[in-house]
């Protein structure tokens, strides 16, 4: 993995389709148990990022929509997908009463966007990415380990 980290981040997109293409190429890399942390604002790229890291895994991208009100989504695939989203989670006894820490200690692959309020739960191998706007239409993808 550290060698992916290096020829991927940081990168630049110039659209949803180049995001969802950097997502594709990190997700071939990863294995069960993989937990990731994907940070930023609102419309900076992390659910299209996820879209790719699912297509790598064999989920089709047109499954894949931000689970903001659902919480967490479970794509069905070789290894489960976990997508959590926890723009609503106030607290980190708020994610631990919904059982969240239960994804990240599975045998799948744990993607967690807006995690602020988890990272004390995160395990210490947890891939940290920051998804930043540089421009309207630039987005900027960082490893922040």
């Amino acid at each position: 993995m550290a060698d992916i980290r290096r020829s991927l981040f940081p990168v630049e997109t110039h659209s949803e389709a180049e995001t969802r293409s950097v997502g594709a190429a990190f997700g071939e890399q990863l294995s069960p148990g993989s937990v990731i942390a994907l940070f930023g604002d609102v419309g900076a790229g992390k659910t299209q990022f996820v879209k790719g890291v699912c297509r790598a895994l064999g989920i089709a991208e047109e499954r894949v929509s931000s689970p903001t009100f659902t919480i967490a989504h479970e794509y069905s695939a070789q290894v489960p997908v976990y997508h959590l989203d926890l723009y609503r989670i106030k607290s980190e006894e708020e994610a631990l009463s919904l059982g969240l820490d239960e994804y990240m200690e599975s045998d799948g692959i744990c993607l967690v966007e807006w995690p602020e309020f988890l990272v004390p739960l995160l395990p210490p191998e947890t891939i940290l990415l920051t998804f930043r706007h540089e421009d309207e239409d630039v987005r900027r993808i960082e490893i922040s380990q």
